[in-house]
């Protein structure tokens, strides 16, 4: 064991789901930042819908998030079976424990980045519209740099879900040392061995120190944001 305590298999689990939280974080971040716009700034039929399904999610039970990603993107499945004739496989690789952390942590960082926009003055984008700016200028330089504070802490929530995320992983991606297993994963394996309970509680002060250090920077980060765009 190193000075933490960790085991190096216990270390693959700790950097597997920060490889896996970064990649569903960035992944979703632009998808998030235009369904947030979409939503908070324009009126449409289906508006509702739409909203209602990018929450789903968070309502659903994991596991069957997990069954339908396992249905849509398994090698089999219907998305899945012409991905995998061109190389590309989700089910039971690292790639699609990301794929579903991201799945789950979108409506968080959806709701977080939107509610973000909608607090952005209106007046002060049709004023740079008034001035021949077009709607992708305006975004950028008005309603972008506003919302910051708002797209950071939605980030942050995503990469928090991802970290602790577990029923749809485990479903679509199954628990595989060194490739799919994170530390929820682990936990929950170490749980089920005889004597796997002071590893498993090392691993469960890992992941909350993880979480703790990332709100606390996502804080500190928003407040310095705000205090620049308040000059």
């Amino acid at each position: 064991m190193d000075r933490l305590g960790l085991t190096p298999d216990e270390w693959i689990a700790v950097l597997l789901s920060l490889r896996v939280a970064a990649v569903a974080t960035l992944a979703s971040l632009v998808p998030g930042l235009a369904m947030a716009w979409l939503l908070a700034r324009k009126r449409f039929p289906g508006h509702a819908l739409l909203d209602g399904l990018i929450h789903l999610p968070l309502i659903m039970p994991p596991v069957v998030t997990g069954y339908l990603l396992l249905v849509t993107f398994g090698r089999k499945g219907t998305l899945g079976a012409w991905l995998y004739e061109i190389g590309i496989v989700f089910s039971f690789r690292w790639t699609g424990a990301a794929l579903a952390c991201a799945v789950m942590g979108f409506p968080l960082m959806v709701r977080a980045m939107r509610l973000s926009i909608e607090a952005v003055d209106t007046k002060l984008e049709q004023a740079a519209s008034t001035l021949g700016a077009s709607p992708l200028v305006v975004f950028l330089a008005v309603t972008l740099p506003l919302s910051l504070p708002g797209i950071l802490a939605g980030s942050v929530l995503a990469f928090a879900k991802a970290m602790g995320e577990f029923g749809a992983t485990i479903t679509f991606v199954s628990n595989i040392p060194g490739e799919t297993q994170t530390l929820p994963s682990a936990i929950y394996t170490l749980t089920q061995v005889p004597g796997g309970e002071p590893a498993a509680m090392r691993l469960t002060l890992i992941s909350i120190g993880l979480s703790m250090i990332a709100l606390l920077l996502s804080e500190l980060l928003s407040r310095r944001l705000g205090k620049r765009l308040a000059e």
